[in-house]
């Protein structure tokens, strides 16, 4: 494959001014778009989020709700960065911990992160830079720490190879009952949920097996009771009901908040809220409640399946041609932004 020549620092940042001049362009122009307060949500309606401070957090790439220090997210950053994993506190934005693994090869594009039922952290260096060329990726795993200080702890690597061939993905999550591995291809075709083993291996090559298709996502999660799957991309959020290890229907529509580089989704510990992620300094996570299945009030989704079950996050005050629309506005900037970033951002060595 042709590689183009590395762009110059003034081309660099010309694209970058554009980009963001028509970012913010749209976000204008958005018909009925909500707004956000600090609380994280529509005003008044959502649980408190947080703003990530450390500097050292420049490209928050997934999130896992701590289950023993309440109020803790895990995050953790895209590539270029070493094997790291940042323990943040909700209530203040600080990071609290910062652990480093050992026993694992220099990882190389880090993309999501997952809390297990054996109370272990699941880390996914799954993505592929190189659109699905690499014929294996990996998932550490280690426990979670039980004190927040900064440590140093031997992770397990578990190598992943994919049935039918190699794949870009960003979203792992591990079933909170189970325990069971899934990981999200990111197309923009038709992307995957792959399904692996019952227990990973280290000694082999663990094969992941695609068992539905998906929209293009970035990142998702499963609810604390295992019941519902939501994924989430740079225009869409969706839940799915979750039964006898696949998503059901076509899901529910999730009012995630506009945020750019959309990288990451976990629900709170209690399942009440999901908190959207992204990439960039100072990045803020956004908390949309989770209406209960049923619950009065909550308009089902236009294009859910008839008696479905799983939550609903955030109904939309402008409603669905709203969203659309903006949707629509928004995918010229975003589009540019894509080829920036393909263009200008590093490539890792194979």
């Amino acid at each position: 494959m042709r590689l183009l020549p590395p762009p110059t620092a003034f081309s660099a940042a010309v694209v970058s001014a554009v980009v963001a001049s028509a970012v913010a362009s749209a976000v204008v122009l958005l018909p009925g778009a909500p707004a956000f307060a600090a609380t994280g949500g529509p005003s008044g309606s959502a649980p408190s989020g947080f703003t990530i401070t450390d500097p050292r957090i420049k490209e928050s790439s997934g999130l896992a709700a701590s289950r023993i220090h309440p109020g803790v997210y895990w995050t953790h950053n895209d590539s270029d960065d070493g094997p790291y994993v940042y323990a943040v506190d909700s209530a203040t934005g600080k990071t609290v911990a910062r652990v480093t693994l050992t026993g694992i090869g220099k990882p190389r594009d880090v993309e999501a992160i997952s809390l297990g039922p054996d109370g272990a952290l699941y880390v996914g260096d799954i993505g592929d830079n190189r659109d699905g060329t690499w014929d294996h990726v990996w998932i550490y795993r280690f426990q979670e720490p039980k004190q927040l200080a900064d440590a140093t702890v031997k992770a397990e690597q578990f190598t992943v190879r994919y049935e039918g061939g190699a794949r870009n993905a960003e979203a792992l999550m591990v079933h909170p009952v189970t325990g069971r591995v899934y990981i999200g291809s990111k197309s923009e075709d038709k992307g995957g949920l792959y399904e692996g083993p019952e227990k990973l291996s280290a000694s082999g090559p663990n094969v992941f097996r695609r068992v539905a298709d998906l929209p293009w996502v970035t990142d998702g999660a499963f609810s604390p009771d295992g019941t519902r799957l939501t994924v989430r991309g740079y225009f869409l959020a969706r839940t799915y009901p979750w039964k006898d290890g696949r998503p059901q229907g076509e899901g529910e529509r999730i009012d995630a908040p506009w945020q750019g580089q959309a990288e990451s989704v976990t629900y709170t510990a209690d399942g009440s809220a999901l908190m959207f992620g992204a990439e960039g300094a100072a990045s803020r996570v956004v908390a949309v409640p989770v209406a209960s299945p049923g619950a009065s009030g909550a308009p089902d989704a236009p294009d859910a399946p008839a008696g479905a079950g799983g939550g609903q996050a955030g109904p939309s005050p402008a409603g669905e041609g709203s969203f659309t629309k903006g949707a629509l506005v928004l995918a010229g900037a975003t589009a540019a932004l894509f080829a920036a970033k393909r263009l200008f951002r590093r490539r890792p060595k194979p």
